[in-house]
């Protein structure tokens, strides 16, 4: 894929940029190990200081970097700000609790034994330059979630962005710059995905992150397992949305649209498979298809746009020929199933719901990037927990119950990274965010998610003679 912004609403190529040489990416290396010395031994005040004036001019940018995000890939614009709005919260919270939930911790000297110990301290430390290969789809917001954690941490940040979303990748760079943190400490690196492996080969480069497709993940975590480098990984999704008798339908089928289409659907933890319960499927199903169809398909642009472009024709073509898959092996889509005929320019979808999904279907078992969603009718909860696993996904998930005991079960049985009762799967900052099967290992967010790239040290201090 050529490094260009390419306006999904248009077609249009607007922007293109020279992938970096060899002789370029070596001066960034560099730059990022030369930087990790430096930023390394760096207070937890200093640290904080840099991510605020970060977090600041980001508030400061936020309509202009929303603008840049919907023109590269195509997000409704009030989307794009909220995203730069999160990306801010974000910043801020690891700015003020980083130093605490990387404290030094003092096991009990009598729990070491008989070792002889007056003292031990578990101590994280920074392993050194990261690479972060991340995806188009949330383009600043996947970032910032990979880079507040780590630069307050003390590494440094190597990112290779998605080569559809250039200019937001720069931007992060120069956002950085701006704030005051040392050169090399957080680089863009505009290269094409043939370029990684050199890279994460590179004795310089300590860890990875990727976000994004399955096959993506799996060269990465090759790669870093022969060289015995740290990856963390957030892959696909195909969360399933478990409606049962006791739920608020008018409130689950709100959310459920919102769950489904965020992002014009192209999210990883998007609900994906409406799991709902006989005694209440043909009710869910009635307000749900409704509030689908009358979404607002057009320019991302314009204000009240509910859903955009897909990112690219690709993806259009990929989501157009699971949902023909489906149709044709007898199918029924309740509305949408095709390009709105009134945008013939740019890649759009309607949004669809498809009901009578049998497993034959590849749409049953593979990943819907785009405003489509499956509608199942289950007879009882054993069902609806059994077809939420028949996935070989594992990301996020939801479940509207007011049952205490039915909570539970499905508390202990779904097989996911998260569970959320009555609301939307969502990220936020003090919350550990990652998956289960395919979708992945590692954690990111909260204090877990910053404590995956440092390196957990014991000392151990004897008797002073």
């Amino acid at each position: 894929m050529a490094i260009a912004t390419v306006n999904p609403a248009t077609g249009e190529t607007l922007k293109t940029f020279d992938a970096l040489n060899a002789g370029e990416i070596e001066d960034r290396l560099v730059r990022a190990e030369q930087a990790f010395q430096l930023h390394r031994t760096t207070s937890f005040a200093r640290r904080t200081e840099l991510l605020l004036k970060a977090a600041d001019l980001l508030e400061a940018d936020q309509d202009g970097i929303a603008r840049t995000m919907t023109t590269e890939m195509g997000k409704p614009l009030a989307q794009a700000r909220a995203e730069a709005a999160k990306c801010v919260k974000t910043m801020r919270w690891y700015a003020r609790h980083a130093e605490g939930l990387l404290a030094d911790e003092h096991p009990d000297p009598a729990d070491v034994g008989d070792s002889g110990a007056m003292r031990a301290v578990v101590r994280y430390r920074p392993l050194g330059p990261v690479l972060a290969v991340m995806p188009w789809n949330f383009p600043l917001w996947q970032v910032v979630r990979f880079a507040a954690p780590a630069l307050m941490a003390g590494n440094t940040g190597l990112l290779k962005h998605a080569s559809n979303v250039p200019q937001t990748a720069l931007y992060i760079e120069e956002l950085f710059r701006r704030a005051g943190y040392p050169e090399g400490c957080f680089e863009t690196l505009l290269i094409g995905s043939g370029a990684v492996e050199e890279i994460l080969r590179d004795p310089r480069v300590a860890a990875a992150t990727l976000t994004g497709s399955e096959p993506a993940g799996r060269s990465v975590a090759s790669i870093a397992g022969d060289e015995v480098k740290k990856t963390v990984l957030e892959l696909g999704g195909s969360d399933p949305f478990v409606v049962l008798p006791s739920a608020d339908l008018d409130k689950a089928a709100k959310v459920a649209v919102t769950a489904r289409v965020q992002n014009n659907g192209q999210s990883c933890i998007a609900a994906k498979r409406f799991i709902v319960h006989d005694d209440v499927y043909d009710a869910f199903a009635e307000r749900f298809t409704e509030r689908m169809a009358a979404l607002t398909v057009g320019d991302p642009m314009d204000e009240n746009t509910d859903v955009g472009p897909l990112s690219s024709e690709q993806g259009r073509s990929d989501l157009e020929e699971l949902v023909d898959d489906a149709v044709h092996q007898g199918a029924t889509a309740l509305c949408g199933g095709r390009r709105p005929p009134e945008h013939r320019a740019g890649w759009f979808y309607e949004p669809t719901v498809l009901a009578g999904i049998t497993p034959t279907m590849r749409i049953h078992h593979e990943e819907a990037f785009g405003p489509v969603a499956t509608l199942y009718r289950v007879a009882d909860l054993d069902e609806a927990i059994e077809l939420a696993n028949d996935t070989p996904f594992g990301l996020s998930s939801n479940a509207w119950t007011r049952d205490p005991d039915e909570q539970a079960r499905l508390a202990r049985d779904i097989q996911a990274g998260g569970l959320y009762f009555n609301g939307m799967t969502a990220s936020h900052p003090g919350l550990p965010f990652g998956g289960a099967k395919r979708s992945g290992y590692g954690r990111e967010l909260s204090g877990h998610g910053i404590k995956e790239f440092c390196n957990m040290t014991t000392l151990w201090y004897g008797p002073e003679e």
